[in-house]
């Protein structure tokens, strides 16, 4: 990996389970992994419940913007988490590519959110473990 790692999160709209990810890996990260999330199809806007789901923990998701994946997203990458995206996610040799299957919270309201929000958050606290201690 590169001296700071980077992690990308991927989801079809980028507006719910990736913007998830992002937040609470930057916030436990605290500025030791570089982190980015995107979709295959992005959202015009996040998804309320979300941002609702994630401001309870002190996270403000709310002006992020949604952003169209990218080969560079993936080729900048150390380690990519898909989400739900399926095959649109490109695979580039010598990348970490992890699937978490996760509910989609589209169109969900926020007491549906709470539970994967946690789910994420659980996933995103191992996930940093293994990045900054990979021979624990």
């Amino acid at each position: 990996m590169s001296k700071t790692p980077e992690v990308l999160f991927v989801c079809v709209h980028n507006a719910g389970r990736s913007q998830m990810a992002a937040a609470l890996l930057q916030h436990y990260a605290l500025g030791r992994v570089s982190v980015r999330s995107a979709g295959s199809e992005p959202a015009d806007k996040v998804n309320p419940a979300a941002a609702e789901a994630l401001a309870e923990l002190g996270l403000d998701i709310t002006a992020e913007i949604p952003t169209k994946l990218s080969y560079a997203d993936v080729e900048a990458s150390d380690v990519v988490i898909t989400m739900g995206c399926g095959d649109t996610c490109p695979v580039f040799p010598g990348k970490r590519y992890l699937d978490w299957a996760l509910d989609d919270p589209a169109g969900q309201g926020v007491d549906a959110v709470r539970p994967i929000r946690d789910d994420i958050d659980r996933r995103v606290r191992g996930l940093l473990a293994e990045i900054l201690d990979p021979h624990a």
